[in-house]
């Protein structure tokens, strides 16, 4: 069986094969504000059917079950879809990618694409999620982003940068590369404050960059290198230095539109 369904960027089919379990530690939650953001904005809620493309291992998609809304979750990666189903049971999990979305034509009421649209940001993965979603139905694109105007955070992105290759990552041309796109409106967009990601320095800051895609698809003496540098880099910065409990500063960024036709 494989690990990866159709055909996705070989930093993600190889990095969240191998850290799944790291992701799922690493990688921050969301703003509480945005299960009202999702009913308001996206009419997501009872009755309603939401779809979570690129899914992970559904940090984002428990928000969409406190909807109330039908929930079915979309992921190429085997691994992630495993450590999904251990977290939300009572959902679909369906294997899947951004221009095979294994579900039938106007049967959607709304789709988000939490942390993954940047991989699959091309006119033909619109086209597909643009035939799954019902008339005026919903899209929604949603990033936490690191707050890079502090130092120590910038330089942990300096750090990590060398080994980003052609990987993709959310930048100002992720969305201008494909939208204007017929068949949506316009792009609305709402930022939330993000309390932080909190925890200890292992968890919140080397199982972070550890899961960060090309970071994960090291040879293991690569990965070696990375980790102590970044332990290195904590040990010296006053703020993380000795702590037990150290918070990552974060924001969160949603991008929506509707279904025109």
């Amino acid at each position: 069986m494989n690990d990866v369904a159709g055909q996705i960027h070989h930093a993600a089919a190889k990095g969240y094969t191998a850290k799944a379990e790291t992701y799922a530690r690493g990688r921050p939650d969301y703003p509480t504000e945005i299960v009202d953001w999702l009913s308001q904005y996206l009419n997501i809620e009872a009755g309603k059917t939401a779809v979570d493309l690129g899914a992970g291992t559904g940090k984002f998609t428990r928000y969409l079950v406190k909807t109330g809304a039908r929930v079915i979750a979309v992921e190429p990666v085997r691994q992630m879809r495993e450590q999904l189903a251990k977290l939300l049971p009572e959902i679909d999990v369906l294997e899947g990618t951004a221009t095979a979305i294994p579900l039938p034509d106007n049967s959607v009421d709304a789709l988000t694409c939490a942390q993954s649209f940047h991989w699959f940001a091309t006119k033909a993965s619109l086209t597909e999620i643009h035939r799954v979603l019902k008339p005026w139905g919903k899209l929604a694109l949603v990033w936490n982003r690191r707050d890079e105007s502090v130092p120590w955070v910038a330089q942990l992105r300096d750090l990590i940068a060398p080994y980003e290759g052609d990987t993709p990552r959310f930048t100002s041309k992720t969305l201008s590369s494909v939208f204007p796109f017929d068949g949506f409106g316009p792009l609305h967009a709402n930022r939330f404050p993000h309390p932080g990601h909190t925890g200890s320095p292992e968890d919140v800051i080397v199982d972070r960059f550890r899961s960060t895609s090309f970071i994960a698809a090291l040879p293991p003496d690569e990965e070696a290198k990375v980790v102590a540098a970044i332990r290195a880099l904590i040990a010296s910065t006053p703020e993380l230095a000795g702590k037990d409990i150290v918070t990552v500063p974060y924001d969160t960024v949603v991008y929506w539109a509707d279904k025109t036709g």
